[in-house]
């Protein structure tokens, strides 16, 4: 995370500390390290969508009808089967993906074919142009966490950046998966990034 050279050092320490996961986001583990993770028990990719141009959604947008949303481009749509198909060759074991319902994020979960796709939508949902429900959705999104089940292998989880970076402080690229590892006491830590294919 970068940081202007002109804030004070005092005022840069408390800002990271009132971000959920900034000690463990800072430490920094290999793609292949990352993904050795994600095959083990306890973990969970948090994915933000593949590709899709644009920011935000035109006005009129509605849930429900891709035609009113900004949606993946033929680059999106081939790099969320890349991301598939790596964790196929990595031999990650996937129980459950859940997805936002905006069109990109559906697309992209469908895309890379890793098993039956569940809206979860009080979780996944983007709240981008609307930052009064940050807090809800973020509290929703621990909820979501704190709830999966541990038996039920990895799980992959599509959204969107403002998402993951009100629970994380990670700031993630279009394909990017944010590895997050369930702790004894029920928490969630951030083992790392790994970068869209």
């Amino acid at each position: 995370m970068g940081v202007p050279a002109s804030l004070p050092r005092r005022l840069v320490l408390v800002a990271l500390a009132g971000l959920p996961f900034a000690a463990t986001a800072a430490a920094r583990e290999s793609a292949d390290a990352l993904w050795d993770a994600l095959a083990t028990p306890g973990h969970i990719a948090l994915l933000r969508h593949a590709d899709a141009p644009g920011v935000g959604d035109p006005a009129g947008f509605r849930i429900g009808d891709c035609a009113t949303q900004r949606n993946l481009g033929e680059q999106g749509r081939a790099q969320a089967r890349r991301i598939g198909d790596e964790f196929r060759r990595r031999g990650v074991r996937v129980g459950l993906v859940l997805t936002s319902q905006w069109c990109r994020a559906r697309d992209t979960a469908q895309l890379m074919s890793l098993g039956t796709v569940e809206d979860a939508p009080e979780a996944l949902n983007s709240f981008f142009g609307r930052s009064g429900e940050r807090e809800s959705a973020t509290n929703a999104l621990r909820r979501r966490l704190s709830g999966l089940p541990r038996d039920a292998g990895t799980v992959v989880m599509v959204t969107h950046q403002v998402n993951i970076t009100a629970l994380t402080g990670v700031f993630p690229r279009s394909g990017d998966i944010v590895v997050l590892r369930r702790e004894p006491d029920g928490g969630i830590s951030v083992r790392g990034t790994i970068p869209a294919p």
